[in-house]
């Protein structure tokens, strides 16, 4: 082996060891017992990091989860749970749904302020989402959409213009041909679309999917802002207010465990999509 390369996995190594090391902690501090779990957060124990759990406490988990929210023990975490399954998956519908409609538009169909328009709104790109705030919550009130999901996934509907620019090269990129082709066997614009554009943007599908999944999951401030009654609280809202309840040290272990339950979907479905999910960040790389 080549000495650069054996550099090169040297220093990859590294670099995913260092990454990947306080989700090992977490692991470690959620499967320890109290006092370890303590001496493990505080720097005031004297070097008491631990690489290794002495008990496999599992029983940390159903613990913390029970402890979620208030009233019956696991109402809260489930309920949680599922209202943020449930945003979750309309928001990435709403998402791809959305942008790659629009983002066909800008690509294949031709029309007066095409351009003019498609500038316009890669311009909102740069606008910081903190001065849309209070306008935004404004109108939501007025409809009185406040304390329900509405004001999460309904913007979500209407596209957002990372997506629908990496939706518009894509398209652009693909042949004419293909799409006279389909006019010619009777397909209009929406059949073009759903027929024969979105079986093939999968990698971009993908993406979309997966940050919007993210961002969506991990969201805290749109769901405080919005979300007012303890039934709607998604998962983010409900493990603040496990840690402002459990946050101190002596609970470290059970604020741990709740932390690692609500950032595994993410990790699973990255490892579920990550073909198609490399494969779509390579778009911008290799030329079709």
């Amino acid at each position: 082996m080549k000495p650069n390369r054996l550099f090169l996995y040297f220093a990859l190594s590294l670099g995913s060891a260092l990454m990947l090391f306080p989700l090992w902690w977490m692991f470690v501090v959620s499967l320890s017992t109290p006092e370890d779990a303590s001496a493990a957060a505080t720097t005031s124990a004297g070097g008491a990091l631990k690489l290794w759990p002495k008990n496999w406490l599992f029983s940390n988990y159903p613990q913390a989860l029970a402890k979620m929210g208030s009233g019956t023990p696991w109402f809260g975490f489930l309920d949680a749970a599922s209202n943020t399954i449930l945003i979750t998956a309309l928001c990435v519908l709403g998402q791809v749904l959305s942008c790659s409609l629009v983002g066909f538009g800008f690509a294949r169909m031709r029309f007066r302020g095409r351009d003019g328009l498609f500038l316009l709104m890669i311009s909102t790109m740069m606008l910081p989402a903190q001065v849309t705030m209070i306008p935004l919550f404004i109108l939501f009130r007025t409809f009185g959409w406040i304390d329900t999901i509405l004001p999460l996934v309904v913007p979500m509907f209407f596209g957002t213009p990372f997506y629908i620019f990496m939706f518009r090269q894509f398209f652009a990129q693909i042949p004419e041909a293909l799409v006279e082709a389909a006019r010619l066997d009777g397909c209009g614009a929406l059949g073009v679309w759903w027929r024969i554009m979105l079986p093939i943007c999968r990698p971009v599908i993908a993406i979309t999917a997966v940050f919007t999944f993210v961002f969506v999951w991990n969201d805290f401030l749109g769901p405080l802002i919005y979300l007012h009654s303890e039934e709607q609280m998604t998962l983010a809202v409900a493990l603040n207010s496990f840690k402002n309840q459990y946050g101190d040290f002596r609970d470290a272990h059970l604020l741990m465990a709740a932390s690692i339950v609500t950032m595994l979907p993410c990790i699973v479905l990255f490892f579920v999509a990550q073909r198609q999910f490399v494969g779509g960040l390579s778009l911008g790389a290799v030329k079709g």
